[in-house]
């Protein structure tokens, strides 16, 4: 028999990466406690399109993070679409396509309905494209979800400010910093750098499938992602900048954008704009750093992947506070 874990870990954030990490502790029945600046709705988190996709990050462990969360992701959509558990995903299918001449990613090519497209299929001034299947998250509802799960586990996000690491150590023998780009600060991390983001929810005219632009750049990209009677519409990059005010001329510039893609979209409505910061870092940072007679679990830098690298990030984390308490 496993001997009873008692002691608590703290977890810090509650965008996705905190939330998929505490639940899975909890799952594991690890003692968890959840403390944020902001709740989940205002996290970073709430503010993803979101698609999965490993863009745009580095680790020795992507192709493993993001194949389990891949799985995880399936699994929620299927209890979505067949008995109507409101878990936010989606599987949609759909195109991404290039405007040069460029083959698809290797985890594109592993996805349901994968082929090549040809180019009478793809938009004007777009060379090359593939279409396949993949999970499509509503954050606001998935973020509800994660919550829910959280809950019926007997933990609830508490609101608060964690100022420094000598902080949380004196409230957790392990604390497990999921705090994006408030790491910069909270580490502190010079090598996170903001990377803001924006999108707009609109009425969904009627698209089914999604459109995503393919580039080995963080640039400006144009997506929109159906989800039900509503469609986000993305996208900006835009590094160095940390404000969380929607910019109302860059939001008109996504609308505009996804317009020329799909003509159902001119003159939509919009609902929501939506702002994030995304926390960009040369390497996503998984790590277990001994603080004094402490421990602290770093789990950040997901850059844009954050939703396609919780899952497999968070199994790490739960081995790694497994081995540390039952040292």
């Amino acid at each position: 028999m496993k001997p009873e874990i008692r002691s608590e870990v703290l977890v810090i954030g509650a965008g996705v990466s905190g939330l998929t990490t505490a639940l899975t502790l909890a799952r594991a029945k690890v003692p968890v406690r959840v403390v944020a600046d902001r709740q989940p709705k205002q996290s970073t988190s709430c503010a993803a399109g979101a698609i999965w996709g490993p863009y745009l990050v580095s680790h020795d462990h992507i192709k493993q993070w993001s194949e389990e969360s891949y799985n995880v992701l399936y699994e929620l959509a299927e209890r979505q679409s067949r008995w109507g558990e409101p878990t936010g995903v989606r599987m949609v299918a759909g195109i991404e396509a290039s405007r040069a001449p460029d083959l698809p990613p290797d985890w594109a090519t592993q996805l349901d309905g994968f082929r090549m497209c040809s180019v009478a299929e793809l938009p004007d001034g777009f060379v090359s494209g593939w279409r396949y299947t993949s999970p499509v998250v509503d954050m606001p509802m998935y973020l509800d979800y994660l919550v829910t799960a959280l809950e019926d586990l007997g933990c609830t996000v508490e609101t608060g400010h964690v100022a420094s690491l000598d902080d949380a150590a004196a409230q957790a023998t392990v604390t497990v910093n999921c705090t994006g780009f408030g790491a910069h600060r909270l580490v502190p991390d010079d090598e996170l750098t903001p990377v803001r983001g924006q999108l707009a929810v609109a009425e969904n005219p009627g698209l089914k499938e999604f459109f995503a632009e393919y580039s080995e750049e963080a640039d400006d990209l144009i997506y929109f992602l159906p989800q039900g009677d509503r469609v986000v519409l993305g996208g900006s990059a835009e590094p160095g900048e940390r404000e969380m005010d929607c910019n109302p001329d860059t939001i008109a510039g996504i609308v505009r954008r996804c317009a020329e893609i799909e003509p159902r979209l001119r003159g939509v409505r919009v609902l929501d704009r939506r702002v994030g910061i995304r926390p960009s870092r040369p390497v996503v940072r998984v790590e277990h750093v001994r603080f004094g007679e402490r421990h602290v679990i770093h789990n950040y830098g997901h850059g844009g992947a954050g939703v396609s690298l919780s899952w497999g990030c968070a199994s790490e984390i739960r081995d790694i506070v497994l081995d540390v308490i039952m040292a």
